[in-house]
């Protein structure tokens, strides 16, 4: 595999299709099978994506669970409109002709892990004290099932207790009123909560008085609200799957499609085979670039049949992908010398605004500069460029390889400066399409999930729901973790998701969380976050989207919001796991009444028919008129986007060009860039297993994968253990000891390896000056062979 910046056209085998993966070191150790007895193994993955090789993960994910009836049943409705419920994985879009088994391997394995059989009682936490369970795994804490009933942390035992509903919410609603200021609150989301549940939440913290609202796309692709709010006037991408299955050329940056959005394979696929071009810019080359088998398609899947998922490779260096769209622009412009239609001159006289001053930027912007800062050559940028002028209809779509940099908003600007530059903006086929990570974190924001909000949504939520919001900023999920070292925050409560592992800098979020007052844990399933915790804790265990929300005003529904701004209903099969849970809903009011005993908001009215909720929810937000009725139409309804229809909230009126200098993001001599990412067996922070089949590792997640020239210059061999040292801002060191490097195909300089582990790297004060998102994917690091034996992690 080249590393220069090669174009990687790809027309031969399936062979030739595979990412060259540890294939450049000799000897057998670079060839490792993987191993019966449970020993780490890496052996290069030379298959198609999803296919047989998912369904056969699928089948072992049933029967570890104990789901081979129900599962299966649960499987037919799983994003199914006709009574079926959302997947609670990744938020891409539901296939737009109701196609009866659109679902996903990871989808399958989210819900199966969901539906366990197994169960975490008060037998088992009278079992089992904290500082033992501290020392479990994280895959070994979830295993465990899911949770029956609230739980309090009794400090003198040092274990989890049972506790009534009605003294838990008491618990919170003594601590809160008696705080001196209610900003010493903060409530988080991890984008698992349906829009009913979200426009209860924020509601109740802005009625207590607090903005401090962090969630997880503080973390994710806060870089590409800013940004997209800067240039078109909205937070969110203008495209639909509809589009995808119109565009001539598919630009996809900085994502692992096959397993953290799988469902997109169909898209590339389909793509493919309609004669688009599909251009993957990735540090590393990952299965979803090479080719699939789509398991709804039948034929394909009985002839093991794959389809090819791209026609262009381009291995950028980590952090140089602003350099690559730089340059991308700079050839069209050369381009446009000779072939005027290169750029589409009469959409951005009428459309956009700072268009000279973008040309003379590119324009004395040397290519070598370009070069050096992408990792790939000339020719392969203008290659990609040629794709670009080549489509009458381009789509560029990115996830968190492009957003959680110093430089994020910069670089998610200079993808609209591309899409601009040929009117690909406001027709079908054309537009930017950031990829969310999680089901609902879309619908979180857009229903009031914002530390940052806008005065028009606080005035019609006042005038609305009668209350006075407060105006001030809150806080981001780093300055909440800030705060609670100085002591200015004392109560946390995580909506789902495992904020202690998922948040930046491991040991400072631990420090922070335990000198927290109280911390309230909303979950279904046993985490970190519950190990680690205040002085009070408690555990609030809640329905999964799987089953069913039986209230007074009969079996309720809730809707989510997709990464294409389709909102849709969502509707529980499945029996509860245990008779003390509640739905998310019904915590929220609980919490809301005990902490505010005199509002006049109506939460139990609320609660008992969520359509209720929907009704105030369509005077508050923009987009969300006639909500109960939009929302029970086939496939729901698509909030409006200005911006596809060329109405700009900007300043100017207009789409803003962007002028950012590029970035130097050369690693230091001696020193890597390194980038977290997860598994394949992995969603978040929750770990399935400890393989990643489309990377060919198994039994292993403590590994750091290096290019073999660089393993080479520091005397290492595959599967030599080594310590992970970086350097903050701040000259502070945090290392991580005993992990294994393995030889893989990514540019020199360049390193990876898996988040959660190696969130410890990641300095609390390494976050980006333009969006607060901790730097995860351009850690400063130095690798060392391990000089003695042990392994973990350590901060200096």
């Amino acid at each position: 595999m080249s590393t220069d910046g090669d174009t990687g056209h790809r027309d031969g085998d399936a062979a030739a299709q595979a990412p060259a993966t540890g294939d450049a070191l000799p000897g057998a150790a670079s060839q490792r099978a993987a191993a019966p007895d449970g020993r780490p193994a890496f052996r290069r993955y030379r298959h198609p994506a999803a296919g047989w090789g998912a369904a056969a993960s699928v089948g072992r994910a049933l029967a570890r669970q104990g789901e081979l009836l129900d599962g299966p049943r649960a499987i037919m409705k799983m994003n199914h409109e006709n009574g079926g419920f959302d997947c609670p994985g990744c938020a891409w879009p539901d296939d737009t002709k109701g196609l009866h088994l659109d679902i996903c391997e990871n989808g399958i394995k989210h819900v199966t892990w969901e539906m366990t059989r197994k169960r975490v009682d008060r037998d088992f936490f009278a079992a089992h004290s904290v500082t033992e369970l501290s020392g479990w795994s994280d895959f070994a804490l979830e295993d465990q099932g899911r949770l029956t009933e609230p739980m309090v942390y009794d400090a003198a035992s040092d274990h989890y207790v049972p506790i009534t509903w009605a003294d838990a919410f008491a618990l919170f609603g003594r601590t809160v009123r008696a705080l001196d200021d209610p900003n010493r609150a903060a409530y988080y989301t991890s984008g698992r909560l349906g829009n009913e549940a979200t426009f209860l939440y924020q509601l109740m913290a802005r009625e207590l008085g607090t903005n401090n609202l962090p969630d997880c796309s503080n973390m994710c692709h806060e870089a590409s609200g800013r940004a997209l709010t800067a240039a078109l006037g909205t937070g969110k991408g203008t495209v639909d799957l509809g589009d995808w299955e119109a565009t001539d050329a598919l630009f996809v940056l900085g994502v692992n499609a096959a397993s953290n959005a799988p469902r997109m394979l169909t898209a590339l696929a389909a793509a493919y085979r309609r004669g688009a071009q599909i251009v993957h810019v990735n540090p590393l080359v990952e299965a979803a670039a090479t080719r699939t088998i789509v398991p709804h398609e039948f034929t394909d899947m009985a002839l093991a049949k794959s389809t090819p998922t791209g026609t262009l490779d381009l291995q950028v260096r980590i952090g140089g992908d602003m350099a690559l769209l730089r340059g991308m622009s700079k050839a069209v412009f050369e381009l446009a010398a000779v072939d005027p239609k290169a750029l589409d001159a009469e959409f951005v006289e009428r459309h956009t605004s700072g268009f000279a001053e973008y040309r003379a930027l590119c324009e004395r912007t040397p290519w070598p500069q370009i070069e050096e800062q992408s990792g790939l050559t000339r020719a392969a940028i203008r290659a990609a460029a040629q794709v670009y002028r080549d489509a009458d209809r381009s789509i560029f779509s990115w996830c968190l390889g492009i957003t959680q940099h110093e430089h994020g908003v910069d670089t998610v600007r200079e993808i609209v400066n591309l899409l601009l530059l040929r009117g690909n903006l406001g027709r079908e086929g054309a537009g930017p399409s950031p990829v969310r990570g999680h089901s609902n974190v879309q619908g979180n924001r857009t229903c009031g999930i914002d530390h940052r909000p806008g005065a028009a949504f606080l005035d019609r939520l006042a005038a609305v729901c009668g209350i006075d919001p407060p105006r001030a900023p809150g806080l981001d999920t780093v300055r909440t973790l800030e705060a609670m070292h100085r002591g200015e925050v004392r109560v946390f409560v995580g909506m789902g998701g495992n904020f202690a592992r998922a948040a930046p800098d491991t040991a400072y979020t631990f420090a922070g969380l335990r000198a927290c007052d109280l911390t309230v844990q909303v979950s279904t399933k046993l985490n970190r976050s519950h190990l680690v915790h205040g002085r009070q804790a408690l555990i609030l265990p809640c329905l999964g989207r799987t089953e069913k929300d039986e209230r007074p005003g009969g079996v309720q529904s809730t809707s989510v919001e997709d990464s294409m701004s389709m909102v849709h209903l969502s509707v529980g099969m499945k029996r509860p796991a245990s008779p003390h849970l509640l739905s998310e809903p019904a915590i929220i009011a609980g919490l809301a009444r005990a902490a505010l005993p005199d509002s006049a908001t109506a939460w139990e009215w609320y609660v008992e028919d969520y359509d209720r909720v929907r009704d105030t929810m369509a005077k508050v937000l923009d987009g969300f008129e006639d909500f109960n009725r939009r929302v029970r139409l086939p496939l729901g309804f698509r909030i409006r986007q200005p911006a596809r229809e060329l109405v700009f909230h900007t300043p100017s009126g207009r789409a803003e060009f962007s002028t950012a200098a590029l970035p130097d993001v050369r690693p230091a001599p001696g020193t890597l860039s390194l980038g977290t990412m997860r598994s394949h067996d992995q969603w978040n922070t929750t770990i399935y297993s400890e393989d990643d089949r489309y990377r060919g590792v198994r039994n292993l997640r403590t590994l750091v994968f290096m290019n073999p020239e660089d393993m080479g210059e520091r005397g290492l061999d595959p599967f030599d253990p080594v310590d992970i040292t970086s350097t903050a801002g701040d000259g502070s060191t945090r290392t991580l000891e005993g992990y294994l490097a393995i030889p893989y195909g990514i540019p020199r300089g360049c390193a990876a390896g898996y988040m959660p582990e190696m969130n410890v790297l990641c300095a609390i004060g390494d976050r980006s000056t333009q969006s607060d998102q901790p730097i995860m994917k351009h850690l400063k690091v130095t690798v060392t062979r391990r000089a003695a034996a042990g392994g973990g992690e350590q901060a200096r």
